[in-house]
């Protein structure tokens, strides 16, 4: 047993507090903006630029001139704002990111963060990754526990490229949320059906319930 994909996005949505800017990371990260409730008066900010995005339109709700930083078309809230490329990364590189969710392909007991590219494996840049990681005042993670291959994606030191040093706060996978904790991880939550042993089986670090 593990949690779904869906599962994953209601558990990080529980994660973002009413009142706060988050921005929300490429891939899987995106859709947490579709398990937001309205009335927690979020707003969410990409940067590209814009400030007040909401969820996924219908097909009557599409405007091609609404993108995300993922080129995905997105709608906007009552009070949102639009600006320039430089102004969204003061935004976040001035610590005004409340909350960043970001995919992730490794993250570290010491919190170091590699999220961006695999050797050997072509790639178009890493974005505002590195940003979002050391602006935000908070970063939380999104990834798979291991590869497909069982190779352990919660570990003891980084082997992939680093995107930021000491920047991940928490980490929730299919198996559970995860707070790297400096010479091990703290299981803060389980999902249902998961054993002590299979999440320690499948980390590649210490892990502590």
């Amino acid at each position: 047993m593990s949690w779904s994909r869906e599962e994953m996005l209601r558990r990080a949505a529980a994660e973002i507090r009413p009142g706060t800017i988050v921005n929300l990371g490429i891939g899987m990260p995106t859709e947490v903006a579709n398990e937001i409730v309205s009335s927690a008066n979020v707003m969410l900010q990409s940067e590209n630029g814009l400030l007040g995005m909401g969820p996924f339109p219908y097909d009557d709700e599409v405007d091609p001139l609404l993108v995300n930083a993922g080129k995905q078309t997105v709608t906007v809230v009552p009070g949102a704002s639009t600006f320039d490329s430089a102004m969204s990364f003061a935004m976040i590189r001035g610590g005004h990111v409340d909350l960043a969710i970001l995919g992730g392909l490794e993250v570290a007991v010491n919190g170091d963060l590699a999220n961006w590219t695999v050797p050997g494996k072509l790639i178009t840049g890493m974005g505002g990754a590195m940003d979002l990681a050391a602006g935000a005042r908070r970063l939380l993670v999104m990834q798979s526990h291991a590869s497909k291959d069982g190779k352990p994606k919660l570990v003891a030191k980084l082997t992939l490229p680093l995107t930021a040093l000491a920047c991940v706060d928490r980490v929730i996978t299919e198996l559970g949320v995860f707070d790297p904790a400096g010479e091990r991880f703290q299981c803060v939550e389980r999902a249902p059906g998961v054993t002590e042993e299979r999440v320690r089986a499948l980390t590649g670090a210490p892990v502590d319930f």
